[in-house]
């Protein structure tokens, strides 16, 4: 439990620390209005990072999730733009496809015993084709109003918040509880350890890790219809670089690559450490190539800080 502090610790000084100094290179870093914008800038990859975290307890990796939130979007936009399905059926459409893209990679991992790096670059690459085909690489216009409905704010003050960063902070709330307080949030964590002597312990290891990307595949469905939401249109061309930027939220936030170790609200720290750079190099004037330059440093940090934490 200590080191689980200690390891959400980090991530929140380096958030403080990265907010203080954009806040004194631009006054407008810190009004409302921006604060809220990065929020909403991040809800789609801090919904992603949800399951990203539960697959990297386990000791696995998704790379595919990006993509099969792509395909959600489309899907849901397909249905309900050019079959005319009632918008709520679309959006279940989606999900439910997301959820069995996932469920395929955790049959894949676990009844053939392929590597969870190899299954999910397959997967991502065939669901970035099959997006590409049922599109037509054309983009989705004039969707239904329940499809956007999270893209639209209430007003805390004057400050708008979109419902979608909402959705967001909820999601996190239930996966911190149920990863802290529940039988099965403890058996993610004994599989991620030392997967053997989690099966000889008596836990379905199988039915875990089966279980951890099916909920992948469900965050990607969900975060589909926020990227619906945030931008108004069905994207044949989304997700492509999300599922990097999950995993570089996750080890910000303290979750070991090797599993079995890190909190699930690090990943939201890591998020929006990850979005409070890149709005606050951008209210700087700094290139954009200089923000994936940053970003990629600190993904090298953190996985340097991981192993040597292990190490000691």
């Amino acid at each position: 439990m200590i080191a689980r502090r200690l390891a959400f610790a980090g991530p929140l000084v380096a958030l403080l620390i990265a907010c203080t100094f954009f806040a004194l290179q631009s006054p407008r870093f810190l009004t409302g209005a921006n604060l809220s914008l990065v929020l909403s800038q991040v809800m789609v990859v801090g919904v992603l990072a949800i399951g990203q975290t539960l697959v990297i307890l386990t000791g696995g990796i998704d790379l595919a999730c990006g993509m099969i939130m792509a395909l959600g979007s489309i899907v849901m936009s397909l249905l309900a733009v050019k079959h005319g399905w009632h918008p709520a059926m679309a959006i279940a459409g989606g999900m439910g496809v997301t959820t069995i893209a996932g469920m395929i990679n955790g049959l894949l991992v676990t009844r053939i015993k392929l590597p969870p790096f190899i299954v999910t670059l397959g997967t991502m690459n065939i669901a970035f084709a099959i997006t590409q085909l049922v599109s037509r690489a054309q983009t989705f216009t004039d969707l239904p109003p329940l499809l956007t409905w999270l893209g639209q704010s209430v007003w805390v003050g004057n400050t708008p918040i979109a419902y979608g960063a909402v959705a967001m902070l909820l999601l996190y709330a239930l996966a911190f509880v149920v990863l802290r307080e529940t039988a099965a949030g403890r058996h993610v964590y004994a599989v991620g350890s030392n997967l053997e002597a989690a099966r000889l312990a008596g836990i379905s290891t199988n039915r875990v890790l089966l279980s951890a990307y099916m909920l992948s595949g469900l965050c990607a469905g969900i975060a589909a219809l926020l990227s619906i939401a945030r931008t108004s249109v069905g994207d044949p061309q989304s997700g492509q670089t999300e599922n990097l930027d999950t995993v570089t939220a996750v080890v910000l936030g303290g979750t070991s690559l090797f599993g079995g170790r890190g909190i699930v609200l690090g990943s939201l720290v890591g998020a929006m450490i990850v979005g409070v750079f890149r709005n606050g190099l951008t209210l700087m004037g700094v290139s954009s190539v200089y923000q994936i330059l940053v970003t990629g440093v600190l993904v090298i940090l953190a996985v340097a800080t991981d192993q040597w934490s292990r190490k000691a």
